[in-house]
């Protein structure tokens, strides 16, 4: 059926229009909401995938149109939240609260590189839109959850959004290898194909990937059981887990026996 072929586009544009409606409630001081639609951006965002896959539905559009969503989700969204806060600490006259919107570049630097980058099938090369967009976002989340907290060190947070701006804006557009969570298969005819040296490669290539997924399932695993345990915002799950992700990848650069 025709309409078959639109339902993963269809997808895509729920993922556009909540991260339109959430720049909406962050330029109306609800970043809490605005975190909540990011999280629901990211869901529509890996459901397209999966119905182009299940039914089959893949298109050039749908993949221009990916990007273009995530670029608002995932871009626009995220530099918004950090600008807001930064207008909260730093005052809204202050030219440093629009540096936070160069994460909306570097986030299209980063999609419109991976668009074109046929070496990010297996895992990434450089940090992801959605991961930076999540880090944002949760920061902002507790930030107006704990906000009496917050403005007694208003000077503190300055320093961390522009920090935090910089170091994401330099890993989107990085070469650092970043493990995904997504699982390969290879076709017979692609295993047939190879010799048994190459597939003892394969094995050993895999069995590293399954190992990084497992050690980072376990600190999410921590993570949740912590927050859990000392009654903390559950947003701060979202943001040790994407710190950690990180942490573990650069732990995997700088230390290249352990990849």
């Amino acid at each position: 059926m025709v309409i078959v072929k639109h339902i993963p586009n269809s997808i895509t544009c729920l993922n556009l229009l909540s991260g339109c409606i959430g720049i909406v409630f962050c330029l109306k001081g609800r970043l809490d909401v605005a975190f909540v639609l990011m999280l629901a951006a990211a869901v529509f965002d890996f459901c397209d995938g999966l119905a182009a896959r299940a039914l089959g539905a893949y298109s050039d559009i749908g993949k221009e149109l990916d990007s273009l969503a995530d670029v608002v989700s995932f871009g626009v969204l995220p530099s918004i939240i950090l600008f807001s806060l930064m207008e909260i600490f730093a005052g809204p006259r202050s030219l440093f609260s629009y540096l936070p919107f160069l994460l909306a570049a570097f986030s299209a630097l980063r999609l419109a590189k991976f668009n074109l980058d046929e070496r990010q099938h297996d895992s990434f090369l450089g940090l992801a839109t959605p991961a930076s967009a999540m880090i944002c976002g949760s920061y902002g989340y507790l930030v107006q959850k704990y906000s009496s907290l917050a403005l007694e060190h208003p000077v503190f947070h300055i320093v961390f959004i522009l920090c935090l701006t910089a170091v994401l804006c330099a890993l989107m557009v990085s070469e650092i290898p970043m493990f995904n969570m997504k699982f390969n298969k290879l076709s017979e005819e692609a295993l047939a194909a190879m010799s048994e040296d190459e597939k003892k490669a394969l094995v050993m290539k895999e069995n590293l990937k399954k190992q990084k997924r497992i050690a980072f399932i376990t600190i999410v695993v921590i993570i949740v059981a912590t927050v859990s345990c000392l009654g903390l915002n559950w947003s701060l799950v979202f943001f040790l887990t994407f710190m950690a992700y990180i942490i573990m990848n650069l732990i995997f650069r700088l230390f290249p026996s352990t990849r």
